[in-house]
């Protein structure tokens, strides 16, 4: 037993390790080339794998763009679930969504290749959003059981969904749009927006 979970443990990090590589490689050519130019046998190759190897770690192109972002708001909804229930509601979120911009920016070089794709293609981007709506719906959940208010009946949780999400997301599009070296991070970008919203929303 304890041998079989080591050996499925290394499987899992191997696998990880393989789609890592795939991403890496589908993100630098999305980049040169522009998404619509780059073909399935093109990753591969570029990421030293047979084409029938990549189908087994990649359900589709679009997904090796915009997996990340759509993973995002599965991230805010576990991050504002570890959050201390001591802290406000509308702390808990602003620290869940900063959470997750802290950690986007972990790998820069992979981070400008995907800047560079998802702005090159614009109709992609189109069909993904930071926060879809059942992580919304979950967010809300989870905002009323701190408040101590049903959703269906209490506008204030889905209120300040709303408002912090609309924030984030607003940073996330100017942070896009801004291919400073010298500007501010998506993370300090996200900063600066909750605090906006804290002033005028909450003090």
């Amino acid at each position: 037993m304890w041998r079989s979970r080591v050996a499925e443990s290394l499987r899992d990090r191997q696998k990880a390790l393989i789609r890592h590589d795939i991403q890496r490689a589908a993100l630098r050519l999305f980049a040169e080339r522009g998404f619509d130019a780059v073909t399935t046998e093109d990753i591969a190759a570029a990421a030293g794998i047979g084409h029938s190897t990549y189908f087994r770690y990649v359900t589709s192109k679009e997904d090796l763009l915009l997996g990340t972002l759509r993973r995002a708001g599965a991230a805010i909804v576990d991050n504002l679930a570890a959050r201390p229930r001591s802290e406000s509601p509308e702390e808990a979120l602003c620290q869940a969504s900063l959470r997750w911009s802290r950690a986007f920016v972990a790998d820069e070089e992979a981070l400008g290749h995907w800047r560079a794709a998802i702005r090159a293609a614009p109709h992609v981007l189109d069909r993904a959003t930071v926060v879809g709506p059942f992580e919304r719906a979950q967010l809300t959940k989870l905002l009323g059981d701190r408040m101590g208010a049903r959703p269906d009946e209490d506008i204030r949780p889905g209120l300040l969904v709303h408002t912090v999400l609309a924030a984030a997301e607003f940073a996330f599009l100017r942070w896009l749009e801004h291919d400073d070296p010298r500007g501010p991070t998506l993370h300090q970008l996200t900063e600066q927006a909750l605090e906006g919203t804290r002033t005028q929303c909450w003090k």
